[in-house]
């Protein structure tokens, strides 16, 4: 499998990056040990999670992921096979929140606890924080990279001009800058990305973490008719949200795309998001072997020109871009 470079980092990240937030949820310990085994013997090494996630579970308070992934370093001995990102920044209680320098601190040494590791490869600005400044936020996080325990620094959910102030903010003060951004991307969710946060990654040289890469399950197909709101917990959202002309045609088109090339339609959104100009490693999730294993065959599919063609013509009207 061959691996692309992470910003400027020095990092090189597998194709596609195994979002962490089913870890201690939707999938319990055993099922993470076991898709972690498997994702790493595929030949991927890019793990992606949070300090905040499943704070949003019933009964959880947050780090319940790095938990578990830590436990699954302690016992496979396996920390240097994997590039692994977290984030900080997001509402954890308590006044837990925001990316003040004393936040990130805090933070960084209870996710090395969690993650029973001496270092982050990864460390993200999981959103913007308005009310510090940049210079403190970014300075404290140059800290950290100067201290070994970070690698290199990402930011996610930041719009252009905050992106490039930030980048701007590194380079006048000689501090680390930001390598990559997470932004939402997919099909169906292209405007926001690809009208300005897509050329600023572009000529900065930024890697590319997206996000939602199958619009929350929408791009497989298994929400159609509105019946299918119940089909998960999440389901109503993404019908509210996806389910719409635009929507049922950027379906046909991949279910064109799937019958030419024999792969799920699935693989298919993935594999267009693999060929997208600045795309380094979408994020994608599993709580199932074969799930996990319908991911790795997504990574090896290339799409014809034609097929491109279909996807980016059926999906390119989004009404957020009028």
């Amino acid at each position: 499998m061959q691996l692309r470079p992470l910003g400027r980092s020095g990092l090189q990240v597998s194709p596609l990056c195994f979002g962490g937030n089913v870890f201690g949820w939707t999938a319990d310990e055993a099922t993470s040990f076991a898709l972690l085994d498997a994702w790493v013997d595929a030949g991927f090494n890019f793990v992606d999670t949070a300090d905040v996630y499943s704070r949003w579970a019933p009964g959880h308070q947050g780090g319940e992921s790095e938990t578990v992934i830590g436990k699954w370093l302690a016992v496979s001995g396996k920390r240097d096979r994997i590039v692994l990102a977290t984030k900080v920044g997001m509402d954890m209680g308590e006044g837990r929140t925001g990316l003040k320098a004393a936040r990130i601190r805090e933070a960084v040494e209870a996710s090395l606890r969690r993650l029973r590791t001496d270092r982050i490869d990864l460390y993200q600005a999981h959103q913007d924080d308005p009310s510090t400044p940049l210079e403190e936020t970014l300075a404290a996080f140059d800290a950290l990279v100067r201290e070994g325990k970070v690698r290199a620094i990402g930011a996610s959910n930041y719009t252009a001009a905050r992106l490039g102030e930030a980048l701007e903010t590194s380079q006048r003060l000689g501090l680390a800058r930001y390598e990559s951004l997470q932004p939402l991307y997919n099909l169906c969710d292209r405007a926001a990305f690809e009208r300005e946060l897509q050329p600023l990654c572009l000529a900065q040289g930024l890697g590319v973490l997206n996000y939602y890469a199958l619009a929350a399950g929408f791009l497989t197909g298994k929400y159609r008719v509105p019946e299918d709101a119940g089909r998960s917990p999440r389901g109503k959202g993404v019908v509210g949200k996806y389910l719409n002309p635009r929507g049922l045609r950027i379906l046909a088109a991949l279910d064109e795309a799937a019958r030419r090339s024999g792969h799920a339609s699935g693989q298919v959104a993935i594999a267009w998001l693999l060929a997208r100009p600045g795309v380094t490693s979408p994020i994608a999730s599993a709580t199932s072997l074969p799930q996990l294993q319908e991911l790795v065959q997504a990574a090896q599919l290339r799409l014809d020109d034609r097929t491109l063609a279909l996807l980016d013509a059926a999906s390119a009207d989004d009404p957020a871009a009028a």
